[in-house]
């Protein structure tokens, strides 16, 4: 077995404490004499001295030796290493590093020009177009608030009987505080955004983009322009509670007829329809009845749907009627 290894400086100064300190402390009674001898003798002192140096050096030594064996220890261990990553990228939410960096941020790819435009002509691109619509419309009426719907020929002139009626009858529709919707052209659609507009109601026109452009009308307080027919119609369908259809041509029959299907399908609400001119509007009448209802084309109740009148003020009470009536 290994001895102990002891420190000489350790062992010199506590032969030499004990060379100096015994012959006066051999009949010390009490540690306190012993302690009293001690200070008395400059010799005992230096030598106690010498040996707590020795001491504290040997217990510094043995430290020094536990930390650097300690620190050898550590280095024979394997340590973990950490991945030499470029600063992450980022796209939105996600974090990319290493070999998933792109070479091309999305913002040098939007601004790069585009050296073929025929996904403009594309069908998954007019979608996106359609479906900008319908949001700018809904955001534009949704507040709206009731609402009555009114159509009719662009080409009526401001003289016509049917210009002044369907001014008349804006008017009494405006006096009970509901919206006015046109398709914002001139004609019949002016004479009803004006009627709202004169006794301060509120003028919806719904335009329509068209090869031979015509811009809004004048009397229009809140207006948008479309670019399909079918977002347009959607909107006047959604936000009206009645609908008050005056003399005009194909695009107002196509107004009236969608009105109509929908109710009679189920697709919308019942809200009131309205054909305003008796003798513009009898010969159809007269061929739903004598036609389409002789042939079982249609249900007898269907005929029900529309009313015939020649009273501006009956047009707009029976357009009301569902929105005054709750």
């Amino acid at each position: 077995m290994n001895k102990a290894r002891r420190n000489p400086a350790v062992v010199a100064g506590l032969l030499g404490a004990w060379g100096a300190v015994v012959p006066q402390t051999a009949h010390a009674a009490t540690l306190a004499d012993l302690g009293r001898d001690v200070a008395g003798n400059p010799v005992a002192t230096f030598a106690l001295g010498v040996a707590c140096g020795a001491a504290a050096t040997s217990v510094v030594a043995l430290l020094a030796r536990a930390h650097a064996r300690r620190e050898d220890a550590e280095k024979d261990e394997p340590r973990e290493q950490k991945p030499d990553f470029e600063p992450p990228y980022h796209r939105g939410p996600v974090i990319m590093r290493g070999k998933m960096i792109p070479k091309e941020s999305t913002n040098s790819h939007l601004l790069a020009p585009d050296k073929d435009t025929s996904w403009l002509h594309t069908d998954p691109w007019r979608v996106l177009r359609i479906q900008a619509e319908f949001v700018d419309g809904f955001g534009a009426l949704a507040e709206l608030g009731p609402a009555v719907s009114m159509f009719g020929s662009a080409r009526t002139s401001e003289d016509s009987p049917y210009y002044k009626a369907a001014r008349a009858c804006a008017q009494e529709v405006a006096r009970h505080g509901i919206a006015v919707i046109t398709g914002g052209g001139p004609g019949i659609m002016e004479a009803a955004n004006r009627g709202a507009a004169e006794v301060g109601g509120t003028s919806v026109g719904l335009g329509i983009e068209l090869p031979h452009e015509q811009s809004l009308n004048n009397w229009i307080n809140l207006g948008m322009n479309f670019r399909y027919f079918f977002v347009r119609k959607t909107m006047f369908m959604k936000y009206s509670r009645g609908t008050v259809i005056f003399p005009g041509g194909f695009g107002t029959l196509d107004e009236a007829f969608e009105g109509l299907t929908l109710v009679q399908t189920g697709k919308s609400p019942h809200i009131p329809l309205v054909l305003f001119g008796t003798s513009y509007w009898q010969g159809l009448f007269d061929w739903i009845r004598g036609s389409m209802l002789a042939e079982g084309n249609i249900s007898p109740k269907d005929v029900d749907l529309f009313t015939l009148t020649d009273d501006p003020k009956e047009a707009a009470d029976i357009a009301m009627s569902q929105i005054l009536n709750g």
